[in-house]
């Protein structure tokens, strides 16, 4: 999708909308959700050249016939890394358009920590033609932290000449809220870099002054609320609450009861990490719509929050509303009550219908450079001397990315710290993939409750480090090797022996076959993970956030153990 690329011109899309020229499409017989006036009403939609002329027409080369069903503006995600879905951006729009999104507002700062701006210009090139509008938000922290080593380092400069493009819209989440509250110039650099762009926010417990001082940059969203009480705080102080419902953080019945008539236009819906199977078997935009207005939201509201309030806040003027001068891009539902996408037209023409993409979509060929780089691993690499009866161990919250900090006494065996299955505490490490460096941060995780066995990852916010996690030295030796054979992906290893893999070869992120296939490789990962004992609904999603040293409490890096919220290395034992 390029903005304007096919618009006609100005003087026959005056024209049309007069009647004074045949249009190509008018959808007849629906009612319509009018996000504008915000009401229902009965409309038919004259389409010219990809565009909404009217509610009007004098005659239409073709017809459609949609009585009985709603209108709804294509939905909106207000901010998604499309590399959490783990697939191409072309396979990604195969999925996510037939569930009514026509618009992705995405921040592609995984791939950039891995391959900078080659990452973000395939990303950008992948997604030129295919039936999803896809806007781009430049990354503003590769990478996120000094405290891990990225496959890149992005400053202001280099980020620079990208802001003249049609599709960049802004400055994307802004996680390094010390660099900002502490006035750090290159970060100060990037928030000047986006001048009447957007900057997006990403500052979880940020409070009070400090929080004053980071909007003050002019930083006016944030998607990393928790709890009525914090996004009401930030509510207050200006910023759009942007509500996510991801696969490993979900906010989105937290937060709504916080919603209400006269706040309303403040916030609006992202997916932000999601995963293969949750967008294939629940759905995406379309799921928070129908969870919304289930728990009592008006339907008008919900799809406003879908679709216009993003469009608003981004200033991307041509989107979100079925609308005179609007791009004709609109879900056609059966209903309100609890509303499935029947078809989708995008740009005039109907690209899904009954959940499948109907149209072709175009393959960018990747030419990429490899992304494993990793020095030598052996049996001595993830050995941890028992320095201390009780360490520090990092606390999973199911369904969370936030983790705690605990204090647990280690079990040792000559000297060595072993996993304590009994107890639920596993050896971590992370082992540097992009420059061969060496460094391996190791650590202990509870939560995994594993027997036995072992699980390895490339995927690992923010730069995406190889992580693994296991009951057994051995079986993390093999895991890791595994997934470097495979020039990144994931594994799960037990008794030696390789039980499942999924290669992901671009970037050690993205799959280059369909997200069906990713979503049942990935089913098979979770089931042979489930056989090692572990009780987590998603655990490589869960392992992958255990490395982001921006959400408290306690991360492991492939520098060190990472105390979030004092932003500093602790040792591991007390």
């Amino acid at each position: 999708m390029t903005p304007d690329k096919d618009k006609p011109p100005l003087e026959d899309l005056i024209a049309a909308a007069r009647g004074e020229t045949e249009v190509d499409l008018l959808l007849e017989g629906a009612e319509m959700v009018n996000v504008l006036s915000g009401e229902v009403h009965r409309a038919d939609i004259a389409v010219y050249g990809g565009w909404i002329v009217g509610y009007d027409c004098m005659s239409a080369k073709d017809t459609l016939d949609v009585a009985g069903t709603i209108l709804s503006p294509g939905f909106i995600d207000g901010h998604v890394h499309i590399e959490s879905a783990m697939v191409s951006p072309q396979e990604y729009a195969r999925a996510v358009a037939p569930r009514g999104t026509t618009s992705v507002m995405i921040d592609p700062h995984e791939i950039a920590n891995v391959l900078g701006l080659r990452g973000i210009g395939y990303m950008l090139d992948a997604s030129e033609e295919i039936p999803l509008n896809v806007y781009v938000m430049l990354p503003s922290c590769v990478p996120a932290t000094d405290l891990e080593t990225s496959g890149a380092v992005l400053e202001a400069e280099d980020l620079a000449p990208l802001m003249d493009n049609d599709r960049v819209i802004g400055i994307g989440e802004m996680m390094n809220y010390p660099g900002v509250i502490f006035r750090n110039p290159a970060v100060l650099e990037k928030i000047r870099l986006a001048g009447t762009k957007r900057i997006d926010g990403h500052a979880p417990g940020l409070t009070k002054k400090d929080l004053a001082a980071y909007i003050s940059a002019g930083i006016r969203s944030d998607h990393e609320c928790t709890s009525i009480e914090e996004a009401e705080e930030k509510l207050r102080m200006g910023m759009r609450i942007i509500i996510r419902e991801g696969s490993a953080a979900k906010n989105l019945r937290d937060l709504l009861p916080l919603v209400t008539p006269y706040n309303a236009a403040n916030f609006f819906f992202c997916s932000d990490d999601r995963h293969p199977a949750d967008i294939l078997r629940k759905g995406h935009i379309d799921h928070m719509v129908r969870v919304a207005i289930g728990m009592g939201l008006s339907p008008v509201t919900a799809i406003q929050i879908a679709t216009i309030n993003a469009a608003r806040y981004f200033g991307v003027a041509d989107i979100g509303a079925i609308a005179p001068g609007r791009r004709a891009d609109i879900a056609v539902l059966d209903g309100l009550d609890d509303p499935v996408v029947l078809k989708v037209i995008k740009d005039g023409k109907v690209t899904a219908e009954g959940g499948e993409l109907r149209v072709p979509v175009k393959k960018t060929p990747y030419e990429l450079p490899p992304s494993m780089q990793i020095a030598i691993i052996g049996p001595s690499t993830f050995e941890m001397e028992a320095r201390g009866a009780r360490a520090r161990v990092i606390g999973v919250v199911p369904d969370q990315i936030v983790t705690r900090s605990l204090a647990c006494e280690v079990e040792a065996l000559e000297g060595q710290v072993v996993s304590d299955t009994e107890r639920d505490i596993l050896k971590m490490a992370v082992v540097e993939r992009h420059h061969a460096t060496g460094n391996v941060g190791l650590g202990l995780v509870s939560g995994f409750r594993f027997c036995s066995g072992a699980i390895a990852t490339s995927v690992a916010h923010d730069s995406h480090n190889l992580v693994v996690v296991g009951a057994d030295d051995g079986d993390m030796l093999v895991a890791a090797k595994v997934v470097e054979a495979m020039g990144g992906g994931q594994a799960v290893v037990e008794g030696g022996e390789t039980k499942v893999t999924l290669p992901l070869p671009i970037a050690g992120l993205l799959s280059d076959r369909p997200m069906k296939e990713v979503a049942r490789t990935i089913e098979k990962l979770n089931s042979a993970t489930r056989e090692l004992g572990c009780g987590l609904a998603d655990p490589f999603m869960t392992l992958s956030f255990l490395c982001l040293p921006v959400i408290p409490e306690l991360k492991l890096t492939d520098k060190g153990l990472v105390d979030v919220n004092k932003f500093q290395f602790v040792d591991l034992f007390l």
